[in-house]
């Protein structure tokens, strides 16, 4: 498990390679914990600087594969690493995959709410993002309009969602 001491110190809480406290524990797609010893998935590493295009291109590939908990831990290090001007944006967009990771997690309240924060966040970025209608290639009214949209299915229907069948299209529609 990359990042991670692989277990427990001393009976005390797991670590990680430098030290700060960390959950060794293996985790699913969704990044829920699972017990000790179980397989799960690999986790994304932390604090990985990248281009906003490998960014995007990486969650991309993560929300494909139902694993929006991983794209917001990409989205995640943008929002921590990137210019000032855009942490809003990555931000919105962890919103935005963290929603969805509650939605299919069963958790509809907080899946509703994080993923209308996060729409809400894009959009008002993109508001004075002048000049920048799409960034990276992102489709920024469309994924706010797939944030409303899943929130409103995920309040009527009060059951957790697929992820992959609901994943976002960050570059615009399939085909």
């Amino acid at each position: 498990m990359s990042g991670t001491s692989g277990g427990r110190q001393g009976g005390g809480r797991d670590r990680d390679t430098a030290g700060r406290a960390r959950s060794a524990r293996p985790r699913d797609g969704l990044g829920r914990p699972l017990p000790y010893g179980a397989n799960g998935v690999e986790r994304q590493p932390e604090g990985v600087v990248r281009s906003p295009e490998d960014t995007v291109t990486q969650a991309q590939a993560l929300l494909d594969a139902g694993k929006p908990f991983h794209a917001h831990e990409v989205f995640e290090d943008a929002w921590k690493s990137g210019p000032e001007g855009e942490r809003a944006l990555w931000r919105g967009l962890a919103q935005l995959a963290v929603g969805l990771t509650h939605a299919a997690r069963g958790n509809t309240t907080g899946g509703a709410r994080l993923l209308r924060r996060g729409a809400g966040a894009v959009e008002e970025w993109a508001a004075g993002a002048v000049g920048q209608g799409r960034p990276y290639g992102l489709e920024l009214t469309e994924l706010t309009s797939w944030a409303r949209g899943l929130a409103t299915v995920v309040e009527r229907e009060g059951a957790a969602i697929s992820a992959v069948a609901w994943a976002p299209r960050l570059r615009g529609r399939r085909g």
